[in-house]
């Protein structure tokens, strides 16, 4: 007969294994068909179960559209005629100078977009402009980590690491965290890092500028036996490993193998169905339009639709918007990605799910008022613009503003802590609590800062 604290033991033994584990996929598969004792058993322990929030939430999914380089406030959000007037003239790092683009009142709303986003200005009312964000660096590789990890050294959790520990996910046999990027941006895969959160946390890393749905995740399928033959074969060796386990209660190399074959199978099964858009639509595959990152934001509708916690996509690899030489080169990639997040937001909409799920835009920071050469902008910290929309934020408005140049910004500033704060709060999550004990203190994301910006929500 086992004692409360043999009980106590068996339950910190499989912590002490998930914590320690460091797969990448955790405990992701363990709905399938083994004994009703051991599946039981699996939901009971698996540390990406759906958990209950702080308080009610007002969005369950995050799909981050992240435009790795920076993009420019002055040339897509943010207009600043003021610039026009003081062109040519000397400001901090080069001479001021005017967007080459032109904008427009857009919606009900009046939010102003530049002309670079045709599609997106037909969806103003559904965003949420953020025109005061502000950070601690102008440089890529810090900048990059503290949007993406809320600190400027490689040792922090990401965001996505932090809502699935705080949050889990609904469908256990796909990531709770998945990173579509074609490429590498700058840092690489620290950015979707679990660092000292167990393995079970990190994002999922998926390439998708070409997707065979067969393959995506590699190292899970058996060429050799048949999706019947497998299940049997682990069947059998699940039920051997469980008569063994039952012997050596804390031998953590025995659980992990067993949560790790588990794990495997659950995405030979989902994955391939949630990654192959060729169950869309001729429709819905026009809307989106063509290339990686519209099939991106397509398979992050798909995956969100799953239950997937959350998604973050790449718009490239390395660092597309950082347009030092000719700051024209956002009229490209505004272009490649114009059509595809309008889609989204549509899409997302009709579907009853942007309610639910939270979109964020944005880069690691913003770029210069002033000219750096003849027409490219340098990087920029101090003033910025970003959006959100859907997930219970507050349609069709602008939050903050920065001074008549773009240089600072003053009015409402929202820094990166503050950032993380809100998003967290929209998923129901207090920002304070939501902490993992390393290393002799407890960490949390936004470290000792972060507040609220309630006025987003709706």
């Amino acid at each position: 007969m086992k004692t409360n604290t043999d009980q106590m033991q068996q339950v910190i033994s499989r912590r002490e294994m998930l914590s320690r584990s460091g797969t990448g996929f955790g405990m992701l598969g363990l709905s399938a068909l083994l004994s009703e004792e051991l599946k039981a058993a699996a939901r009971s322990d698996s540390p990406v179960a759906p958990k209950q929030p702080h308080f009610e939430p007002r969005a369950k999914n995050v799909i981050f559209l992240f435009m790795n380089g920076g993009p420019s406030h002055v040339d897509t959000f943010d207009p600043k005629p003021e610039l026009k007037v003081q062109e040519g003239k000397q400001g901090i790092g080069g001479k001021y100078m005017p967007s080459p683009f032109s904008f427009k009142k857009c919606g009900e709303s009046g939010i102003d977009i530049s002309d670079i986003y045709p599609h997106l200005r037909t969806v103003a009312d559904e965003l949420c402009v953020i025109r005061s964000m502000h950070t601690t660096t102008p440089n890529h590789e810090p900048g990059l980590l503290m949007m993406n990890s809320g600190a400027q050294q490689p040792i922090r959790p990401c965001l996505g690491s932090w809502v699935t520990y705080g949050l889990g996910t609904e469908n256990q046999n796909l990531p709770g965290f998945v990173v579509l990027c074609p490429g590498k941006p700058v840092v690489g895969p620290a950015l979707w890092g679990n660092s000292f959160l167990p393995g079970v946390f990190q994002g999922t890393h998926i390439n998708n500028s070409k997707i065979d749905p067969k393959n995506v995740i590699g190292h899970i399928n058996n060429k050799n036996l048949t999706s019947e033959s497998q299940r049997r074969m682990l069947d059998l060796l699940q039920r051997a490993n469980k008569k063994h386990l039952e012997q050596r209660e804390r031998d953590l190399n025995l659980e992990a193998r067993i949560q790790s074959l588990e794990i495997a199978y659950g995405m030979q099964r989902e994955a391939q169905e949630a990654f192959d858009t060729s169950r869309e639509t001729e429709d819905t595959l026009k809307l989106y339009g063509e290339g990686e990152f519209a099939n991106g934001c397509l398979i992050a509708r798909r995956l969100v639709e799953r239950g997937v916690r959350m998604v973050q996509i790449y718009y490239g690899n390395g660092q597309p918007w950082d347009a030092h030489g000719n700051i024209m080169d956002h009229q490209r990639d505004a272009g490649k990605s114009d059509q595809a997040i309008t889609a989204l937001i549509k899409d997302l909409k009709q579907r009853g799910l942007l309610k639910d799920t939270l979109l964020i835009w944005g880069g690691e920071f913003g770029r210069t008022p002033t000219a750096q050469g003849a027409k490219g902008r340098n990087h920029h910290n101090t003033g910025f613009s970003m959006w959100l929309a859907g997930g219970g934020t507050r349609a069709g408005y602008i939050h903050g503003a920065t001074d008549e140049l773009g240089v600072n910004a003053v009015e409402s500033r929202m820094d990166v802590h503050d950032l993380h704060a809100t998003i967290l709060h929209l998923l129901g999550v207090d920002h304070k609590q939501l902490t993992f004990r390393y290393s002799g203190r407890d960490f949390r994301l936004t470290d000792v800062f972060g507040n609220v910006a309630t006025d987003l929500f709706a």
